[in-house]
């Protein structure tokens, strides 16, 4: 059978090669995966696989209207996607160009994560004990920019001093979000979207809204520090971790943001911990 013939007259060279295409091409869709994870396109994804599905069950049952309603949107659904997802495409493609898609966490990278968790902590806790309202939005794989225009922006390095001297009350740049891309403040003052859910606790404020609001739309990761109680919170995927410790705040702020911990911990870490004023 011709079929059969396609194998046996395959060369232990043939195989070998046939494997390592199968391969790699197993491992580009995983990392397209691992990209997409989190984001919008997760969405997007399952939507596409339900219009498939339902493709071939109007081509099987012998739908026709309906199949024919099905094939125009797989047919004109790709150049919707290439437009809508735009700035998620581009960034990808800057990621392959700087070789950055199959890299692995460098030493220098997760010294750079302590840093930051550290800040964002050492802020957090000293605007908690104050009292001081904050809510601060950090940028994942889902582009921030069109909230970003909309606040006064900044391009700072991260500084648990500056995070903290921006919602010091009556300053200019107190109320409204700060939003956070990779390791810098690229804008303060920034408005998000408030969450319509009708399922919302009613004693949550503005800031709470706002959280739940752009974590619904977005798979960023957003801190509040309430103005009345001093409680913090963390929204990301749309749920809402309320009334944190310290320690709690810290740990599931490394796992959303950078996954597990790594090995490398910054040897002043907590330092500023036994300060009463700190």
């Amino acid at each position: 059978m011709p079929f059969i013939d396609q194998f046996t007259d395959l060369t232990p060279v043939n195989v070998l090669v046939n494997i390592l295409d199968v391969l790699l091409v197993w491992f580009v869709i995983y990392k397209i995966f691992t990209l997409i994870k989190g984001t919008k396109a997760v969405q997007l994804l399952k939507g596409i696989f339900v219009i498939i599905i339902v493709r071939v069950l109007t081509q099987t049952v012998g739908l026709d209207t309906l199949g024919w309603m099905m094939q125009k949107i797989i047919d004109w659904g790709f150049l919707a996607i290439i437009i809508i997802f735009q700035p998620e495409l581009r960034r990808a493609l800057e990621q392959i160009g700087r070789g950055k898609l199959f890299a692995r966490t460098s030493l220098q990278e997760a010294e750079e994560q302590n840093r930051l968790i550290e800040a964002m902590t050492k802020s957090v806790s000293y605007m908690a004990k104050r009292r001081i309202g904050a809510l601060i939005s950090i940028e994942r794989e889902t582009g921030l920019t069109e909230y970003i225009e909309t606040g006064i922006k900044m391009n700072s390095e991260i500084t648990s001093e500056l995070l903290i001297n921006i919602f010091i009350p009556n300053t200019p740049l107190h109320d409204g979000a700060v939003i956070m891309q990779k390791n810098k403040i690229a804008a303060a003052a920034c408005y998000l979207p408030l969450s319509e859910s009708p399922f919302i606790s009613k004693d949550l404020g503005t800031r709470h809204r706002a959280a739940l609001g752009i974590s619904e739309v977005t798979d960023a990761i957003t801190i509040v520090v309430s103005e009345e109680t001093g409680a913090v919170s963390l929204t990301s995927n749309g749920d809402l971790h309320r009334n944190l410790s310290i320690e709690e705040f810290e740990t599931r702020l490394r796992k959303v943001w950078f996954g597990p911990e790594p090995e490398l911990v910054s040897t002043s870490k907590w330092t500023w911990r036994g300060k009463k004023n700190g």
